[in-house]
């Protein structure tokens, strides 16, 4: 076969500068979104009470506590889970809580 007679025609390289300049920020790009690192939903899948990583989720008991989904080895792990005080000496608090109720105990 002939190489002449196969021509490639290579691209041309233009380096001269953009047309365009952006000159200003779209509405959602003024600023710093805050949802940036925020998760809209976690899973835990390592049982509190046990320890243990739960493989396959299926099937398994658990709780949903707003964007947090624990998943539980067993429903005798999930009742202790439930069973368990919080560390506050009242279940409710008798009145409005203030800054002195969080002791972190």
């Amino acid at each position: 076969m002939n190489s002449d007679l196969i021509k490639i025609q290579e691209p041309t390289l233009n380096f001269a500068p953009n047309t365009w300049d952006a000159t200003e920020f779209m509405p959602r790009d003024q600023e710093q979104s805050r949802r940036l690192h925020e998760p809209t939903v976690m899973v835990n899948s390592i049982d509190p009470i046990s320890g243990r990583d739960i493989g396959n989720v299926t099937g398994h008991p658990h709780l949903v506590d707003g964007i947090l989904t624990v998943y539980f080895e067993s429903p005798k792990t999930h009742q202790a889970y439930l069973d368990t005080p919080f560390d506050h000496p009242f279940v409710r608090l008798p009145g409005k809580a203030s800054a002195e109720d969080d002791r972190g105990g």
